[in-house]
């Protein structure tokens, strides 16, 4: 498997976790940073990964760019994804084939959404040495 296709799959692994904010670790809950380090670690991303990162507020986009993440463009499955899901309010998923994987907070679990996500696109990583 490439890196995007391992990324895909430990985002998929999670998938019925429930949601917790600020969540890290599957067993006991995770959000859209948590998904998004369990993706990164199965992608083969060896970075840090901010354990108290809020996600709210300033377009968190440099701070993913000066995580030693590539742009992504355009996005394929496997890749990181950061979208403005409202006034100053970001959301990350991981892109996986026909839609995203993502902590849903209104459905209490990590979950796949087919289809085009709702929120407009602010921007998309690979990770670091993928094919």
């Amino acid at each position: 498997m490439t890196g995007r296709e391992d990324a895909v799959a430990a985002a998929r692994g999670a998938i019925g976790a429930r949601f917790r904010l600020h969540g890290r670790d599957p067993v006991f809950g995770l959000d859209c940073v948590g998904l998004a380090a369990i993706a990164a670690r199965g992608g083969g991303f060896a970075g840090a990964i901010p354990a108290d990162y809020a996600i709210r507020g300033a377009d968190p986009s440099r701070a993913i760019d000066s995580a030693g993440l590539s742009r992504a463009v355009p996005a394929a499955p496997g890749d990181l994804l950061l979208f403005a899901a409202g006034p100053a309010q970001f959301h990350l998923a991981v892109m996986v084939p026909g839609g995203i994987v993502h902590a849903d907070a209104m459905l209490r679990r990590v979950v796949e959404r087919p289809g085009t996500p709702p929120w407009p696109l602010v921007g998309a990583w690979c990770f670091e040495g993928e094919d």
